[in-house]
């Protein structure tokens, strides 16, 4: 990967919503990497913890401390106690 050839010192990515893949975002997290990116609307994910089915990013609900700091949450077809902020 040109990462490991090129050397390039950093500690964050920012990431357009096409590269917010499982693989993409799993491997960043494994390098041990800060990453930023959005999700696309119709991405699945569950905020509950499990208690609710998993429903479309643009259907979450947010309270203002949320809007601010962000909230966890399971992206669908990650692993099962995998979460993202």
């Amino acid at each position: 990967m040109w990462v490991y050839q090129k050397g390039l010192p950093f500690t964050g990515v920012l990431m357009d919503s096409g590269y917010a893949t499982k693989t993409v975002m799993l491997h960043r997290e494994q390098m041990q990497k800060t990453y930023s990116c959005p999700l696309k609307t119709n991405r699945r994910v569950d905020d509950s913890a499990g208690t609710t089915p998993y429903q479309r990013v643009d259907s979450l609900t947010w309270t203002q401390a949320q809007r601010k700091q962000g909230k966890r949450i399971k992206i669908r077809g990650f692993p099962k106690d995998h979460k993202v902020k």
